[in-house]
């Protein structure tokens, strides 16, 4: 892509490094910017750069916060006991968007997968079980992707709670509502067909 001005060019490098930002859409967004007012475009960039150099993450989930805690685990309205964990931050996003969650939260920072190169040690696993014994708690539920490596992370981390005693359950799997049996992967089929509901039950 010829470009007339390097500046312009750099910019245009760099917002191609976002995702799903090809080098025509990085240059629409340039574009944009340049008819912006000038202190407009500054402060987009100050908001960007302080966000990244301010943000903190939560000492205890490991969930995004503003502080050394997050609103999720400082608000005393939510069940302290109950811990939803998940691979990461998009997927506290999503389930906060049900309303339908009153736990807290753990982010593991991703999943078990020796393809990758990514073992329990480089996981958020250990504070998990610190939390789990030091604030005795009464249910983990877990939220991973249905997947080989989210169920490799499962296993690997109810054999290091068993001791604790602790309730662990997971997300419900099966055909999602508007899907079509024909073309259901065999294991979410079956998954379906093992954890079917009463008809009452199902259709309230």
């Amino acid at each position: 892509m010829q470009l007339p001005s390097t500046l312009l060019e750099n910019a245009v490098a760099q917002f191609s490094k976002l995702p799903g930002i090809g080098k025509k859409t990085a240059l629409r967004l340039v574009l944009h910017l340049l008819k912006q007012d000038v202190n407009e475009v500054k402060f987009f960039g100050e908001t960007i750069s302080k966000m990244r150099s301010e943000i903190k993450f939560c000492n205890r989930c490991h969930n995004i916060s503003d502080g050394d805690i997050c609103s999720t685990c400082s608000n005393s309205m939510r069940n302290q006991n109950l811990i939803c964990v998940v691979e990461n931050i998009r997927d506290v996003i999503a389930i906060e968007n049900t309303q339908q969650f009153n736990g807290t939260y753990h982010v593991l920072g991703g999943i078990i997968s020796p393809l990758d190169g990514i073992g329990p040690d480089q996981l958020n696993i250990e504070t998990l079980i610190q939390r789990i014994q030091k604030e005795e708690t009464q249910e983990i539920i877990f939220a991973l992707n249905p997947n080989i490596q989210g169920d490799t992370t499962i296993y690997y981390i109810q054999k290091k709670i068993a001791p604790f005693h602790c309730k662990v359950t997971t997300i419900a799997r099966g055909i999602a509502f508007g899907g079509e049996l024909e073309y259901a992967d065999e294991m979410t089929l079956a998954r379906s067909l093992t954890n079917r509901l009463p008809v009452q039950q199902y259709v309230q």
